[in-house]
């Protein structure tokens, strides 16, 4: 058992004692009447039960957490920097506006097979942090930083993640079923084989857009996406199922559609001009405009 004082006003405290989740054993003591702020900085809290604890503010810097249980827990404004929180549970956790972007590859937060069902990260900065095989379905991501996240592979389904940055993130083959990215960059995000089947990727404001420029969504389904004025110049769609999807006012300069599946895609106001679309069948979608010379490249 480890004692880990905590800097505290004058005063009589009762100890926190953190417990193993299966074994019961202390795992340490705080010397504070609550773990608001405190710092557990470079411990072994592996397994560890913080479920329902307010630890807003609390210090995690480089810390082991893997497969502990965090579910319901106030993190908001804690500082995860190097943490692992490998198989945790964060099951509806707050971890709004957390600090765990990194700026070294020592300070990269993981989170990888975490549970993380409904868990909050308003305004989290995430930067570089691996959070691969999670489960971060109706997780709430709103005006978050994650730019150069890696989320291959995870659970993603309707989460919200409307105003978030998601510039160079990895979403290989993640499941974004009716998830909500309005208004959001995902400049350069490597989208192949995701799905985002009846996602939202359209906008808040007349006149606002999601950013898709460079994205890379070969083989993605979307399928029933709302896509209207997207901005995605030189994105790659190619064998991308956008079947009954919503284009209308999309920006898709540069951007290649061969062997796209466009059926019943409405593509109202879209230049085509500059887009290849070879071996994508137009003549199955609605209101695309094709210039003569590429109609029957095939």
């Amino acid at each position: 058992m480890t004692y880990w004082p905590v800097t505290q006003p004058c005063g009589v405290y009762e100890m926190v004692k953190i417990k193993q989740k299966e074994t019961g054993e202390i795992l340490i003591s705080i010397d504070a009447d609550s773990l608001v702020g405190a710092d557990l900085t470079e411990l072994d809290l592996r397994g560890a039960d913080l479920r329902g604890l307010n630890m807003q503010g609390a210090s995690f810097w480089h810390s082991d957490l893997s497969g502990a249980d965090l579910s319901n827990a106030n993190l908001k404004q804690a500082n995860l920097q190097g943490a692992r929180f490998n198989k945790a549970a964060f099951c509806h956790a707050n971890l709004a506006h957390i600090n765990a972007g990194a700026t070294s590859p020592g300070d990269v937060l993981v989170m990888t097979g975490a549970d993380l069902t409904g868990a909050n990260f308003s305004g989290a900065y995430l930067r570089k942090a691996e959070i691969r095989d999670a489960n971060l379905e109706k997780a709430y991501l709103c005006n978050a930083d994650m730019r150069d996240v890696d989320f291959h592979g995870s659970n993603m389904r309707k989460v919200t993640a409307r105003h978030a940055l998601l510039i160079g993130a990895n979403l290989n083959s993640t499941d974004l079923t009716k998830a909500d990215f309005r208004d959001s960059h995902l400049n350069d995000t490597n989208l192949k084989g995701a799905i985002l089947r009846g996602a939202d990727l359209s906008t808040l404001n007349p006149g606002g857009f999601t950013v898709l420029n460079l994205a890379n969504l070969e083989g993605a389904d979307l399928s029933r996406a709302n896509l209207r004025n997207i901005l995605a110049e030189n994105a790659d769609f190619r064998f991308a199922n956008l079947s009954d999807a919503d284009l209308s006012g999309a920006v898709l300069s540069g951007s290649i559609l061969r062997r796209a599946n466009v059926s019943n895609a409405d593509f109202s106001g879209v230049e085509l001009a500059s887009v290849t679309t070879d071996y994508a069948d137009f003549s199955r979608a609605k209101n695309a405009d094709i210039p003569a010379y590429k109609r029957h490249i095939r």
